[in-house]
């Protein structure tokens, strides 16, 4: 993710809803319930999101079923089903959900009585499901963007449709799950909209059936994604096509009347892949492409093989080329960190963001002679304030009642950046270089946290770098720069007089 504006504040969630017939179906759950162990909303105990993920299951695969009414205002019908190892004993599943209304559940084919604790969808199969067992859940529900978008993130509506920014923590408010990185899985889609829209989604497309009035586009994965870069779009748009390095099929989604003004854009892909891959090795998944989406969020989106951007930052004259191509190669380096290798908890986000700001920032450096060495060095100078407001890189504070975004602050992307760079003055630009790509390799479609950065990192660069790590990762006050003694904190420039008077 990549701020480009200020965003809004949200208010609280809302619970899962249901309807009067669902409430009735579902009376057997509350006696159940009742009778043992009440229903209750779990966790695995994430730092910066406790109650997100689920215990006793790991997800193997997700297929997602979508059916948009054609207008943007109503809820979607929707079938999902999860495939899922069972890792402890369970008579109940927790899955994350919330804004939606449950019809149905099924386990293994059987009804499974259900209910709703907190932010969970709390499943009661007929049967008990044993350790080391393969088991088939499927939820119908709707899904519903009009109660999501107060939450800046799950369903966006756009000008003309629909597409979807779950990160950091809003995959649950569109379809079940386990809504935590560190359990990525397979996914399929299929999308159903009225003919005449078009709809996208990750991975690679496996058809399109056109029945009556309205057609079924299907895509799936080949990699395992984390729920968060789930990405599904429908809108009417145009889908370009064109070809990548090493033939890598490209695909890019626009509102179909703006093609051929995005087009200069969309050709600049190609080229920003090939100057990746020259500094940290292939592209890790089957296909790439940029969705421009007519939206206000704020911000852009790294979801995995389509990067969601807002239309208007390519088509604002106050943004410089300059910048909107370092936006551009910011999203594509989540690919690789971010995406293919992801962070075990939100705690390691630094090395998702930093990395990318890094590479955005280099490419700045390399292809409009903004120097990489400056933006450092005006981060160093801002990095006790950015630590003191939002915790530093690698204990970020948790979001503030109403503030989700607030985990997106300075210090995970310039602060994180400067440890990076602190890194390389430290162990030196061949062993960083090394580092980089043999992170990527080594960790392609895992989660990983920061204790496997620091391990590798020491080991290429010869020495424990634990100690190093800890002062700039968690350390209150940021510690010299190593090479560049001269370099000082910066005191924030005081308010003047029109500033007193606005606050």
């Amino acid at each position: 993710m990549l701020l480009t504006r200020p965003t809004r504040p949200h208010p609280a969630r809302r619970f899962l809803r249901r309807p009067k017939a669902a409430l009735l179906a579902s009376a057997v759950t509350v006696c159940l319930v009742a009778a043992g162990a009440p229903a209750e909303p779990l966790g695995v105990g994430d730092r910066i999101f406790p109650d997100l993920g689920n215990p006793g299951y790991d997800v193997a695969a997700y297929d997602l079923a979508f059916t948009y009414p054609g207008s943007n205002d109503k809820p979607l019908r929707a079938v999902t089903t999860i495939e899922a190892r069972i890792t402890s004993s369970l008579k109940r599943i927790n899955l994350d959900f919330a804004h939606g209304t449950v019809e149905s559940v099924e386990v293994d084919g059987r009804e499974a009585d259900f209910t709703g604790a907190g932010e969970d969808l709390v499943v009661t199969p007929d049967h008990a499901l044993p350790l080391g067992s393969l088991t088939r859940i499927t939820v119908r529900h709707t899904s519903d963007p009009v109660a999501a978008e107060d939450q800046d993130g799950g369903w966006v509506r756009t000008t003309d449709g629909l597409a979807m920014a779950n990160q950091a923590d809003a995959a649950h408010l569109v379809f079940p799950c386990n809504d935590h990185p560190s359990d990525k899985a397979m996914f399929t889609f299929h999308v159903t909209a009225p003919n005449g829209y078009t709809a996208v989604a990750n991975g690679l497309p496996t058809g399109a059936v056109k029945a009556g009035d309205s057609t079924t586009w299907s895509y799936r994965s080949q990699h395992p994604m984390a729920t968060e870069l789930a990405q599904v779009s429908i809108g009417r748009s145009a889908v370009v096509h064109r070809e990548g390095p090493h033939g890598l099929p490209l695909r890019d989604v626009v509102p179909a009347a703006d093609k051929q003004e995005l087009e200069p854009w969309l050709a600049k892909t190609p080229d920003q892949i090939s100057w990746m891959e020259k500094k940290i090795g292939p592209y890790p998944f089957e296909t790439y492409g940029v969705l421009m989406a007519q939206a206000s969020t704020g911000f852009e989106l790294e979801t995995q093989t389509l990067s969601l951007f807002e239309k208007d930052i390519f088509t604002e004259p106050a943004y410089p080329k300059w910048y909107i191509e370092s936006v551009m190669v910011h999203e594509l380096s989540h690919q690789w960190f971010g995406d293919s290798v992801s962070p075990r908890t939100w705690s390691d986000v630094w090395l998702n963001e930093g990395h990318a700001t890094w590479y955005e920032a280099l490419y700045a450096e390399e292809k409009a002679d903004r120097p990489l060495e400056a933006r450092m060095k005006a981060a160093y100078g801002a990095s006790d304030r950015w630590r003191a407001a939002g915790g530093p890189p690698a204990r970020p504070k948790p979001p503030a009642p109403g503030q989700k975004i607030g985990i997106f602050r300075p210090n995970i992307y310039d602060g994180a950046a400067l440890v990076l760079f602190a890194l390389r003055q430290e162990i030196g630009d061949a062993a960083f270089e090394r580092l980089e790509k043999v992170w990527v390799q080594e960790n392609r479609d895992t989660s990983v946290g920061t204790a496997d950065f620091v391990r590798l990192a020491s080991a290429i660069g010869g020495r424990d770098l634990t100690g190093f790590f800890q002062d700039w990762l968690y350390a209150e006050k940021t510690p010299a720069m190593p090479g560049h003694p001269d370099w000082k904190q910066v005191p924030p420039p005081a308010p003047s007089d029109s500033a007193e008077r606005k606050s």
